[in-house]
């Protein structure tokens, strides 16, 4: 071999040593973000704006001794059942202490040591000769609030005047949408109001011109359905409204609070956007209107498209949302249950809603809801299948537990969701007892057949009940209905949506996607733009708030020149709404006032006296 040959060779020989050299660093590297990707990703974590509270905290704070303010007045018909059921919601958690009484059974001076009384009586007679006595409780101060309006007869015309009655006719009208001549609830000059399954249910009347008009009929006859008058030294409220649904709380709510010179309650202040089946399994395939609108596979469209957009309506308005996990679409119910190894869009979207400030909480290790054989669906969700045993469900749970901890190590998983929010009683004992850090079950408000319906409350067991009151795309009239009646009862929101809502007819997906996401904005818009001050809070975060709101009890007194709110139960913030009635605050002594519209103003208490001087 001559010298340049050798030198070649030199060379070749040092290329292949650094080629080696490169081969060996590049799978070094490799090996260490596997390792890495093994262990899970770096997100950033969010310091929780409201603190979770044990349960000793709860006890520990002072407690009032508060005697019954409010009668409750009930007909035993089935429309005065109604409205009691419906009044003693609203009382209750408005935190007013009350007694109740049918109307044949109210005693002479009945009313005498109550400050306030609710009437859900439709047939007068049955009071007899105490409508007197209450007539004379009004004239000296009380205050009285007809939940049901009374139907046509002598002993309505007895009283009818002094609630402002010069005309009533025995017929009854539909009403299909409400209008508000003045400030009555949050967002009723934003919001769309209107009835979505409408009946005959309000009285065809006249009202002199001493009443103050607060909702009626937005149609040319303008039927007056909420209106408040000064009778004597008292004050008298009537709702003409007609609907006894549980959504339609916080209208009886803004009727109680119009009695008097003003009334405060508490209220949660939090607004929550959940997404359930997220992060989960994206279908693989295409989608027949994400094909027709964008040309694209449903995996691609679900991450250049529908999860863009909603980070871009969080990052607009602050919105910090709950995830909810699904490890696995299949209908294994029993155990041992195979773990999902396909999990980098798992990684990819979890950290993405991490690095938002949200939270990621359960819905399931499949989307079997969490009961067994004898578990009642009355005909619907028969393509589920039960559980095989509670071991096999509590597996499922452990396996999810798991999965969640080794993508996303250091959360805690404390939010559960069922799937279709149904749970049965053996499930929900099995979570509380089987999986401590679940502090919080998230289900449905309203009631359905199969559901698992809720109170926003601590339960017996400590378990926080954070129920989602309003879904979807679609937005109906249903859906702005409930959540200004929600707003103003509680200040609060709660709405949760699903990715393959874009892919069922049924939840919108005809509409195309542009179309449901504008509607999905144009709510949230309207949200903030009614409650602008409002808490975005994460699942968690919303049953703190849930735990002080349902821990208070309030007494109020309201003088000349001052408002003088005490509370119970309270532990280190508290909010409440406040409507005064003909009057302005001046300044608040042990909390802060922020004005929402007309006589009414959100209260945060820094501590539990508060005293608002009033100009």
């Amino acid at each position: 071999m001559n010298k340049s040959e050798e030198n070649r060779a030199k060379k070749q020989t040092g290329f292949n040593f650094r080629r080696m050299q490169i081969i060996v660093l590049m799978f070094v590297l490799l090996t260490f973000a596997l390792f890495m990707v093994q262990r899970g990703i770096s997100y950033k974590r969010r310091v929780a704006g409201v603190k979770f509270l044990e349960e000793s905290e709860l006890l520990a704070a002072e407690r009032l001794e508060l005697e019954p303010q409010c009668l409750l007045v009930w007909q035993d018909d089935a429309l005065g059942i109604a409205g009691r059921e419906l009044m003693e919601d609203v009382l209750s958690q408005m935190k007013v202490p009350y007694d109740t009484v049918k109307a044949e059974d109210v005693a002479p001076g009945g009313f005498s040591g109550y400050s306030s009384a609710v009437l859900s009586v439709a047939d007068l007679g049955t009071m007899g000769n105490e409508i007197t006595d209450m007539m004379n409780w009004l004239e000296e101060g009380g205050n009285l609030m007809l939940a049901v309006l009374p139907s046509k007869s002598g002993y309505l015309d007895m009283i009818a005047s002094d609630l402002g009655i010069i005309g009533m006719a025995e017929t009854y009208s539909t009403v299909t949408e409400l209008k508000f001549p003045r400030p009555f609830m949050i967002g009723d000059s934003i919001f769309p109001v209107k009835i979505t399954d409408p009946y005959e249910s309000s009285a065809d009347l006249l009202l002199d011109e001493s009443c103050e008009i607060y909702a009626e009929s937005a149609d040319e006859n303008k039927i007056p359905l909420v209106w408040r008058r000064s009778v004597g030294k008292g004050s008298a409220a009537v709702s003409n409204l007609g609907f006894m649904d549980k959504i339609y709380r916080g209208f009886y709510g803004a009727v109680y609070s119009l009695l008097g010179d003003g009334f405060a309650w508490p209220v949660i202040n939090g607004s929550t956007f959940y997404i359930d089946d997220f992060p989960s399994p994206v279908p693989q395939g295409e989608g027949k209107y994400i094909t027709r609108d964008y040309n694209m596979t449903v995996r691609d469209f679900m991450t250049q498209v529908w999860w863009p957009d909603i980070i871009e309506l969080g990052e607009k308005y602050g919105i910090h949302y709950t995830g909810l996990v699904i490890e696995q679409y299949s209908d294994d119910t029993k155990a041992p249950l195979p773990k999902n190894e396909d999990v980098s869009r798992f990684r990819y979207f979890g950290k993405s809603l991490l690095d938002m400030g949200g939270e990621i909480g359960f819905h399931g290790y499949n989307h079997m809801p969490l009961v067994l054989d004898n578990f009642d669906y009355y005909g619907e969700y028969d393509e589920y299948t039960p559980w095989a045993s509670e071991s096999d469900m509590q597996a499922s749970i452990t396996e999810l537990d798991s999965f969640c901890k080794s993508l996303f190590p250091g959360e805690k998983f404390q939010v559960y969701v069922p799937p279709s929010n149904i749970l049965s009683a053996e499930g929900r004992k099995m979570l509380k007892e089987k999986f401590p850090q679940i502090k919080v079950i998230a289900s449905t408000y309203l009631p359905d057949t199969a559901a698992y319906s809720q109170e926003f409350e601590v339960a017996e067991d400590g378990m926080v009940e954070t129920p989602r009151v309003i879904s979807g795309y679609i937005m109906s009239d249903f859906v702005y209905l409930s959540a200004m009646s929600e707003l103003t009862f509680r200040y609060v929101n709660t709405h949760f949506q699903h990715p393959d809502d874009v892919l069922d007819e049924d939840r919108g997906a005809s509409l195309g996607w542009a179309e449901m996401y504008d509607r999905l904005s144009r709510y949230v818009g309207c949200l903030y733009e009614a409650a602008p001050n409002i808490r975005n809070l994460t699942g968690i975060e919303l049953a703190a708030a849930v735990q002080r709101y349902d821990n208070l009890e309030v007494s109020q007194t309201y003088e000349e020149n001052a408002v003088s709110i005490k509370l119970g139960g309270f532990i280190d913030e508290a909010y409440l709404l406040v409507r005064l009635n003909g009057r302005q605050p001046a300044e608040a002594e042990g909390g802060r006032l922020e004005k929402l519209q007309d006589g009414l103003w959100l209260l945060e208490a820094s501590q539990p006296d508060v005293k608002i001087t009033l100009e």
